[in-house]
């Protein structure tokens, strides 16, 4: 045999694992959790030890399991602490997030948002996802996405309200050339993920205050031409197109922009591709305090809902909350009151067998009014201090999970 041939063969043999490497990434096979909808559950993550902004104001291996520990009944007959069956966990460890994503995939859930932080000076709260979620080993059981969380961050850690406004740590107006630097993170890091959630080939991307970008970029021009550049970047780094989620809570428009009238066409100048909304209590308020009742809050939310998809032409994804109560995020040390956020009402009988009505009124919904992709969002995975968690703890266990697998998985 010639030697050109051999060396031939030679560099064949040596470039056979790299594309054995790139065809099975490519073949990744995704576990369909709950056949007929994508159920995604929003995922707050700051409940890693390893922050060093919250080590910085909070002190050495601080998390916001402080707050859940030290929380305590407010009122009569009121639940707390709240105590984690899996004990307080780091997410940011890659074993305690295949707990979490077995559980997941096994009870029906499809994909975790992540509440997702950027600000001027860079990420924030990252490391539950970059050391946690992508480092585990079996990555096909559930998919994950980003809803950058562009809000104002408050000291909540806990809330004095007898000390006045939360104090502002980080504001949520970012420049563009921030928006753009941001951009391209979001496609080298998560986008290029074989476990990054994509809606018909195009990466998901949910933005939590609109109004806020739109600020953020100068007023809508800008926040147009922002949106489009990231869609192009988005292309050429080999997608379909760059799905645009809009959370509507944040939705306003500004007193100077005149030519648009209304929220939805501000949705619509932006080319977003679809809305949903985060939590219940966006779009209704707890009237009764302390407690305000769980089926009183979701017939509202669902009359918000048969409204709101009738007036803008992007599908509208339903949302499930499964509780509210914020209550250890407000100082334990000042008599409770209706202050305002944390220090304000809570749901009662948001109880398993009522997450699940709300949970077969929301397919329903979906069924009647989704006629392309059924996405439903649920608030949320994790939210310990705000009373809306998904993991087990130990009044009922693993009741919640156990409602959307039998909803949606039939079991």
């Amino acid at each position: 045999m010639n030697k050109p041939l051999i060396n031939l063969l030679l560099l064949i043999l040596l470039l056979m694992p790299f594309s054995n490497i790139r065809a099975q990434k490519k073949e990744i096979k995704f576990i369909d959790n709950s056949p007929g909808y994508d159920l995604a559950v929003y995922y707050f993550p700051n409940y890693h030890n390893d922050d060093k902004r919250n080590e910085l104001r909070y002190g050495k291996g601080w998390s916001e399991w402080e707050l859940v520990k030290n929380a305590q009944p407010r009122f009569e007959g009121h639940h707390q602490p709240k105590i984690p069956l899996w004990g307080y966990t780091n997410e940011s460890d890659p074993d305690v997030m295949q707990m979490k994503i077995d559980a997941a995939s096994k009870y029906g859930i499809d994909v975790f948002i992540y509440d997702w932080y950027y600000y001027n000076d860079g990420p924030f709260l990252e490391k539950g996802l970059e050391n946690g979620f992508l480092k585990v080993k079996d990555n096909n059981k559930v998919k994950f996405a980003l809803m950058w969380a562009n809000h104002d961050w408050v000291d909540l850690f806990p809330r004095n309200p007898e000390k006045g406004p939360a104090p502002l740590f980080y504001p949520g107006t970012v420049t563009p050339e921030t928006f753009d630097k941001l951009t391209d993170y979001v496609i080298a890091n998560y986008f290029s993920q074989p476990t990054y959630w994509k809606i018909d080939g195009c990466p998901y991307f949910s933005i939590y205050e609109l109004f806020k970008f739109v600020e953020s970029m100068g007023g809508k021009e800008g926040a147009k031409a922002a949106l489009e550049k990231f869609r192009e970047k988005t292309k050429k780094a080999g997608f379909k197109d760059l799905h645009l989620n809009a959370v509507v809570w944040g939705i306003q428009i500004l007193p100077s922009e005149k030519e648009l009238k209304n929220p939805a066409e501000l949705l619509d100048f932006l080319s977003f591709n679809s809305a949903t909304s985060y939590v219940w209590v966006h779009h209704v308020g707890l009237d009764q305090f302390p407690q305000t009742e769980y089926s009183e809050v979701r017939e509202k939310y669902f009359s918000f809902c048969e409204k709101y998809f009738k007036t803008i032409k992007q599908p509208y994804y339903p949302n499930v909350t499964l509780g509210w109560d914020a209550t250890p995020r407000c100082s334990q040390a000042v008599n409770f009151g209706n202050f305002g956020y944390p220090c304000m009402a809570v749901m009662k009988n948001n109880t398993p067998e009522n997450f699940k009505s709300a949970l077969e009124q929301c397919k329903s919904w979906t069924d009647k009014n989704l006629k392309g992709n059924k996405i439903i969002t649920i608030n949320s995975w994790n939210e310990w201090t705000e009373g809306s968690f998904l993991e087990p703890e130990r009044e009922f266990g693993y009741q919640y999970l156990e409602a959307i697998q039998s909803v949606f998985k039939g079991k």
